[in-house]
């Protein structure tokens, strides 16, 4: 097989530049511990070879592209023990990594939103996360309280993780070109093991506060039946995109001690 070809209907863009290639590489090596690795979305394994000579950690890749995988084993040498043909998005973690692991990927952009949110469930396992997405949602993941592209995504990350924006990537360094510029980010697990609150209700009161972006907390909350002298105060003035991650987990007990009344 010389030649895998990218499919629209997985939102495959193949990255074909080395140099970029080791630069994801290089982000993700930093600081990365000894925890199993494990590939998402290998594609052509332009990411995986540099993994394979680079990293000594053991490592897997998760490909659902039949075409990919058996580029990888006939190419790369990939022994099938290290290949999961499954959907990442429905992947049983705990089948494959007893402990903590670390993640490396061009994620494929149609599905990208919708990894972090895995992730998220795993969160107690996935240590590191370096990978390529699209900028817009790299942006949205990367950006400070008070930033205009803050969201759910932002606020949810943000609370397990430590995120660093690392470089952006022009879009002719793929296969076929992307109509969009795409961005390298890292998240670092931080030191947050638990919230000090519920969280279920957290993840329910921030997606809440982001039901209409234009509309302030008091507007937004409004499903929460709060009394009128608590919204009176002046943080339910505000937008959920200029609040904090220690905000809402002030404002999910302040949710759930009127829950319980």
């Amino acid at each position: 097989m010389q030649y895998v070809k990218p499919k629209k209907h997985l939102g495959q863009h193949f990255l074909k530049d080395k140099a970029v290639a080791q630069d994801i590489v290089d982000a993700f090596k930093a600081d990365l511990g000894q925890s199993p690795i494990l590939e998402i979305g290998p594609g052509t394994g332009v990411l995986t070879h540099l993994i394979m000579q680079q990293l000594p950690n053991p490592f897997k890749v998760i490909e659902i592209d039949k075409e990919s995988v058996s580029y990888l084993q006939e190419k790369l040498g990939l022994p099938q023990e290290q290949i999961i043909e499954e959907d990442f998005l429905r992947l049983n973690t705990d089948k494959y990594f007893s402990d903590g692991f670390n993640i490396i990927g061009n994620f494929p952009y149609n599905i990208s939103s919708q990894i972090f949110f895995k992730v998220l469930e795993d969160r107690q396992k996935v240590q590191k996360l370096t990978c390529m997405i699209q900028k817009e949602v790299a942006d949205r993941i990367t950006t400070q309280s008070g930033g205009r592209t803050a969201g759910i995504l932002t606020m949810l990350v943000q609370a397990f993780y430590n995120v660093k924006h690392e470089f952006d990537v022009p879009p002719q360094v793929f296969i076929p070109p992307p109509k969009v510029t795409s961005s390298v980010i890292t998240l670092q697990r931080n030191n947050t093991a638990e919230l000090a609150c519920d969280e279920k209700l957290f993840f329910k009161v921030i997606k809440q506060a982001f039901a209409m972006r234009r509309k302030t907390l008091r507007n937004n909350f409004k499903i929460f039946k709060l009394p009128n002298e608590i919204v009176s105060d002046e943080i339910f003035s505000k937008r959920a995109e200029t609040l904090s991650v220690k905000d809402f987990v002030w404002l999910t007990n302040l949710v759930s001690e009127h829950q319980t009344k």
